[in-house]
């Protein structure tokens, strides 16, 4: 018994490890600890690069925590830009934290983005034994004890997750810096804290909520900050908006090249993820990670950057995070 745990409490640090040591060939980075969005993002990819028969297995992940996400951004730039092997996990949440400045000096300009391949939607996730059964029940209980509501999420103030919190407590009136919130570097160790009851709302990612409700967590969830209904496993969860809080929180998902890649790496690699992403597998092999099929690359994917970056840095401005 004592060697299972200890297993369990060392398997993350010996993937680290491991991803540490393997630093040459084609790979997928994920800029956070396992488990967490990031690390889904990059098994998402391998598969479907695999199932469309694109790459004969599945590309190893490398794990880079730091900052979320901003160790592994300043390593593209500064440490590997031309390294055409080395595909680097995004998120919308990768944006906001550039839109805020938290990169340092680098903005979206800095990168060469390859594909959005897979849209995400934040949720609102509680404790399966909550005395919260619907998202109004839980803004009411923030309304009238707001210090008894601990939100716990991968970043820290200012990030996607504090930014789901923080418009939720302005919709149940109360000021976003009254608040209280916990930081983690990624969604999985927000989530295990939730299970253990060290914070009692999670306003995670619905496709990281849903692996850890397949393993077997005891997690509810409230809302799906989506504007409609999700198909699939989210079909009966209903929106935040068809509770009376119109919160939405799409979230984009996909990879980036550093930005001395040749062209021809970059052509390379764009030109398998547009094969696999139009394979007739993609759909349920995404459909396997809880995200919805988007393929973005070239032009588009650089209009929807953008995009978003505009409309963080209103928000970011609007909450007062801006560095």
């Amino acid at each position: 018994m004592r060697a299972g745990l200890l297993l369990r409490v060392l398997l993350p640090w010996l993937l680290l490890a491991c991803g540490a040591a393997a630093q040459t060939g084609p790979r997928c980075i994920a800029p956070a600890k396992p488990g967490g969005g990031f690390d889904l993002t990059c098994q998402a990819l391998g598969r479907l690069l695999h199932a469309s028969g694109q790459l004969a297995q599945p590309l190893p992940t490398v794990y880079q925590p730091g900052g979320i996400g901003a160790l592994a951004f300043k390593s593209s730039v500064t440490r590997r830009p031309d390294d055409g092997g080395a595909l680097v996990a995004f998120s919308s949440g990768s944006l906001l934290n550039l839109a805020q400045g938290r990169f340092g000096p680098y903005d979206e300009r800095s990168v060469r983005w390859l594909a959005g391949m897979g849209m995400d939607y934040g949720v609102i996730a509680v404790r399966q034994d909550a005395p919260y059964r619907t998202l109004p029940a839980l803004v009411e209980a923030l309304r009238a004890q707001p210090a008894r509501v601990v939100f716990g999420a991968g970043g820290s103030i200012g990030s996607q997750d504090w930014m789901k919190a923080a418009l939720l407590a302005r919709a149940a009136g109360v000021g976003h810096k009254a608040m209280r919130f916990v930081a983690f570097e990624g969604g999985g160790e927000a989530l295990a804290a939730l299970v253990g009851d060290h914070v009692q709302v999670v306003p995670g990612d619905a496709a990281e909520v849903a692996r850890q409700i397949d393993q077997g967590a005891p997690i509810r969830i409230l809302a799906v900050l989506a504007p409609d209904r999700l198909p699939g496993r989210w079909a009966r969860t209903p929106t935040a908006r068809e509770q009376g809080l119109d919160i939405e929180w799409p979230i984009l998902r996909g990879v980036y090249l550093g930005p001395g890649v040749s062209e021809q790496d970059f052509r390379h690699w764009a030109g398998m993820l547009e094969r696999a992403m139009a394979h007739p597998a993609a759909a349920q092999e995404l459909e396997r990670f809880g995200l919805q099929p988007v393929a973005l690359t070239g032009a588009a994917l650089d209009a929807a950057v953008r995009s978003q970056m505009d409309a963080y840095r209103r928000l970011a401005r609007d909450f007062g995070v801006m560095r």
